[in-house]
């Protein structure tokens, strides 16, 4: 094994390679860019070493610094994690050159199997079924679209290198191919460093179904049975699990056999995953390899007992695969499901957004809950990067109980910052396509609409999570007030208190809340856990309300009801065990005012750099009219005209970083408006 390991990476990736590599005793080395200074990798290895800006291209992408950084602090390898350079040959070969052991396959076989062409074409010529498709050097415009005329739609562009649902496109007639492979090649050069693209048929409504597979430098390859990934949005995974609920025993014994077939034929050498798509039938065909371990590794993980990372390092070390691997199928405990903590907004088109994670609450780890993770509470979730959080994993005895396990953990999530993804993934996790194991990889994309957007009760009525949201609020005040008293002259003066008492007639308070944008006023009457609440001809009769433990737990016109609370001074949040409802305080009286001028600008929605501008002063558009691109977080997000209108003037330019909120664009005034 090595003495000291330097990892080549960041977020929780790097963290979960540190706590392996801490727990075999070797040293580790952290390399950390300008935004990532205090980062939790960077505190938690033995060793730490700057290399470079922000930007992924000025540091974690920089082979020659990272190599640099590995010899100064005396690294006997480098891991790659995922991402960045974990699938770049040019820099597997500068780690071997160097010296150094590259804790990942060759250059050589990288370059057979980290473009998806190559990849193809490598798999078909050894028996693997594969998509029809075009998988050539030449990436002439003119000539692709031919291809694509002659594979037929609906058809998908997929970037030649990469991952991660980066620089793909479903394109379903010829006219709009033109647009999508011009904005395909244009996101996998700036997420990769490269625009090859191919193109293949699209299998409408398949699954998809990976291998992990492993090699090592005594001619084993095994693989360590399958994970079903077919819980997507736009080609990004959402949910993963194993075993997979669609494959038969049957058939997880072909498509093994295709991936050891795979691995052996390119003298296979650690961890790998074979991709497949999964037609409604059972058939399938190849997809691609990633030639690095995965995101979603810890389900097979929890399932076969194995520590991926640390079979990395034996591996890479010479040492052969444990002859528990050789002796057969690999056997599989139980029922693991994972699923990915964003900060990204669903509600908003899945905005990624960043900021300090000022509460970040996540179920505590046990034998059923794994959390990795590369940030803590204080902790920024930065704009140069990837926005996940943490990845929940969780393991039981089966899919039933384990989906149980995921719904009780994510109940526990509480995130206060920038928006994050816990209220989706709780549908998710509850929808019949899910529960049912029949969800595909297009699923979510077809049916958004039940995963996002508001889901709350008319004002009209009164709802129990409303009622919930304002006894909250209204014993958070009474005990805030009293423990405020007890520091004063008079501790047991009525004006101390928080009820609304006045001489002579009951209390009377006003509970203004928001629920997605729209103002909630309740009317309050009583204290100390006995309320009548009024939203107009509503009523509710609230009795034995207590704030415990975290947990209100309240009888509602003689209904007993427990709710789990995240309160603090600006929002509070309660779930009734199926899902949350969350509401922002208000203040009890305001000045409402409105506005029925129509927006006159374009604004960035958040930080990030300027690709593409379609619009020039002048220039008359129309409303949802593409006007221009930018690319932030490793996405692309297109901004369009608000409204139809003259083009008044374009505020920045192709390459230029802008902060969110700065104007872009501005229109003429309407006249009479």
């Amino acid at each position: 094994m090595f003495d000291t390991v330097l990892i080549a990476n960041r977020g929780e990736i790097a963290c979960r390679v540190i706590r392996t590599c801490r727990r075999l005793g070797i040293r580790t080395v952290a390399v950390y860019s300008d935004a990532d200074a205090d980062a939790q990798h960077v505190r938690l290895a033995d060793d730490a070493r700057h290399i470079g800006g922000p930007r992924p291209a000025e540091s974690y992408l920089r082979g020659d610094a990272i190599l640099d950084a590995a010899r100064a602090a005396g690294a006997q390898a480098i891991h790659p994690g995922y991402g960045f350079l974990s699938e770049n040959a040019d820099f597997a070969d500068a780690v071997e050159a160097a010296g150094l052991c590259f804790i990942g396959p060759s250059g050589a076989s990288m370059r057979r199997m980290g473009s998806k062409a190559g990849a193809k074409d490598l798999m078909a010529s050894h028996g693997v079924p594969v998509v029809p498709g075009y998988t050539g050097d030449d990436q002439d415009p003119a000539l692709l679209a031919r291809e694509a005329g002659r594979i037929g739609f609906p058809l998908m562009i997929k970037a030649a290198y990469g991952g991660g649902g980066k620089g793909m496109r479903i394109v379903r007639a010829a006219e709009e191919f033109g647009a999508a492979l011009e904005s395909c090649q244009r996101e996998a050069r700036n997420a990769f460093g490269r625009d090859r693209v191919l193109l293949e048929r699209y299998v409408e409504r398949p699954r998809h179904i990976e291998f992990q597979i492993f090699g090592d430098a005594h001619g084993h390859v095994v693989h360590l049975n399958e994970r079903e990934c077919s819980a997507q949005r736009r080609y990004q995974k959402v949910l993963e699990e194993t075993p997979s609920p669609f494959v038969t025993p049957e058939l997880r014994a072909r498509m093994g056999e295709a991936a050891i077939a795979a691995g052996r034929a390119l003298d296979y050498v650690n961890a790998g995953t074979v991709e497949f798509i999964v037609g409604q039938q059972g058939d399938f065909y190849f997809m691609e390899i990633n030639t690095r371990l995965q995101v979603e590794h810890p389900v097979t993980e929890l399932v076969t007992g194995l520590d991926l990372v640390e079979l990395q390092l034996r591996v890479a070390a010479g040492e052969a695969l444990p002859p528990a691997l050789l002796d057969g199928p690999v056997a599989s405990r139980g029922h693991a499901i994972e699923l990915r903590l964003y900060a990204e907004d669903p509600d908003q088109g899945f905005l990624p957004g960043s900021g300090v994670l000022e509460t970040l609450r996540l179920p505590p780890p046990s034998t059923h809950v794994r959390i990795d993770s590369g940030v803590v509470e204080g902790d920024a979730v930065t704009i140069f990067y990837d926005p996940m959080i943490a990845k929940l994993i969780v393991h039981d005895i089966d899919r039933a109980a384990a989906l149980q396990r995921m719904r009780d953990a994510l109940a526990e999530v509480d995130v206060v910052g920038p928006k994050s993804n816990v209220a989706f993934l709780e549908r998710l996790v509850r929808h019949a396509a899910v529960v049912d194991g029949t969800i595909d990889t297009g699923y979510l994309d077809r049916h958004l609409d039940a995963f996002v957007g508001a889901s709350g009760d008319a004002a009209s009525a009164l709802p129990l999570d409303l009622a919930a949201a304002v006894v909250a609020t209204l014993l958070d005040g009474e005990r805030a007030a009293i423990d405020a008293a007890r520091t004063g002259t008079d501790p047991h003066s009525p004006w101390a208190r928080a009820d609304g008492w006045r001489l002579g007639h009951a209390g009377k308070r006003i509970v203004a809340l928001l629920r997605d944008g729209e103002r909630l006023e309740v009317a309050a009457h009583g204290a100390d856990g006995r309320y009548r609440l009024d939203l107009g001809d509503a009523h509710v009769e609230v009795d034995g309300a207590r704030l415990v433990d975290g947990g209100l737990s309240a009888r509602y016109d003689g209904v007993g009801a427990r709710h789990r609370v995240f309160a603090d001074a600006r929002r509070v949040v309660v779930h009734d065990g199926t899902r949350r409802h969350a509401f922002e305080h208000a203040p009890a009286f305001v000045f409402a005012a409105t506005s029925t001028t129509q927006s006159d600008r374009i604004v960035a929605p958040m930080p990030g750099r300027i690709v593409v501008v379609k619009a020039t002063p002048g220039d008359v558009v129309a409303e949802n009219q593409e006007v221009l691109v930018m690319e932030a977080m490793k996405m692309e997000l297109t901004l369009r005209a608000p409204r139809a209108g003259t083009i008044a003037a374009v505020q920045a330019a192709v390459g230029d970083f802008v902060e969110a909120d700065a104007v872009l664009v501005r229109f003429e005034a309407v006249e009479g408006a």
